[in-house]
């Protein structure tokens, strides 16, 4: 019988390069157990999705990604659609993708038998199209606003903190952040009015735990969509707490809509999803259902 086959996409640099220890030692106990390992170390984002890519046509029993959300996500454009079964092993700051569908447990071993084992769970991405024609697939929440300029300015931090980090950089963006005019189209249903963010979420939460679209289902054939309308910034400050919980679901502030495809019109706003910088708007997002095989490693 021939040994199974797993390829591993790290992130060196990811969670102050824990994750290329934590890839080492995962290569070692996949290969004890008797895999066949193929490691892939990307430079940049653009090299890694260009790896996933590539891993993913070799068919292996699985892809396992060992780093943050932003290389998850890069591991996904290869294995979307492919029946390639998707693993998350978090190293990274937020790990927002390994909460929703569950963080490893156990020694490293534990870990790489639950690999081999090969249970796995079908669930949905949502296929994101720019107005310049980018095309991506996510798996978390989308951000076009206020949480996509936070996004912006954490990204140039020195050092990635986590949650508290996204914190400082919600104080730093309150000071210049203007409402924004948004259309978004649910199905046919439409807002249009100024706003301070909308969120189009797969699952519950960004930022290292907040859960913005705490109602989300990675599985039910729908997106989520919150929008934040136009808040005076003091009364919105006093809101954000709320989104630690999934609190702000009911306040009056707060839009939330579902459907099965959602277009954003806005300007001047980045787009950000599952942490990574995809552009600006307009966009349109179109749910992929069971489109993705992950891998069950929480037992």
């Amino acid at each position: 019988m021939q040994s199974p086959h797993i390829a591993l996409l790290v992130n060196p640099k990811s969670g102050r390069r824990r994750a290329a220890v934590t890839a080492v030692r995962l290569k070692e106990a996949l290969r004890e157990a008797g895999a066949r390992v193929h490691v892939y170390s990307g430079g940049s984002a653009a090299d890694s999705r260009r790896l996933a890519r590539l891993a993913a046509a070799d068919a292996p029993h699985a892809l396992v990604a060992v780093g943050g959300d932003g290389l998850v996500h890069q591991a996904l454009q290869g294995v979307v659609g492919t029946g390639v079964p998707l693993a998350v092993v978090p190293a990274g700051t937020g790990n927002d993708i390994a909460r929703a569908f569950g963080r490893p447990r156990g020694s490293v071993r534990d870990v790489a038998a639950a690999i081999l084992r090969g249970r796995t769970r079908s669930v949905d991405c949502v296929r994101v199209e720019l107005a310049d024609g980018t095309r991506r697939h996510f798996l978390s929440v989308l951000a076009c606003g206020f949480d996509a300029r936070v996004n912006e300015r954490v990204n140039g931090f020195r050092f990635r903190i986590g949650r508290a980090g996204y914190l400082a950089g919600v104080v730093a963006e309150l000071g210049s952040f203007k409402p924004v005019r948004y259309e978004i189209d649910v199905d046919g249903r439409v807002i249009d009015e100024p706003g301070m963010l909308v969120a189009v979420g797969n699952t519950t939460s960004y930022g290292g735990g907040m859960k913005v679209c705490a109602a989300a289902e990675p599985d039910d054939g729908l997106i989520d969509v919150v929008f934040g309308r136009e808040t005076p910034l003091a009364r919105f400050l006093l809101l954000f707490p709320l989104v630690f919980t999934g609190g702000h679901l009911d306040r009056p502030e707060i839009v939330s809509e579902r459907g099965r495809t959602v277009t954003i019109r806005a300007e001047g706003v980045p787009v950000y999803a599952d942490g990574e910088r995809l552009g600006g708007a307009p966009l349109v997002c179109e749910v992929v259902p069971k489109s993705v095989e992950m891998l069950e490693l929480t037992s």
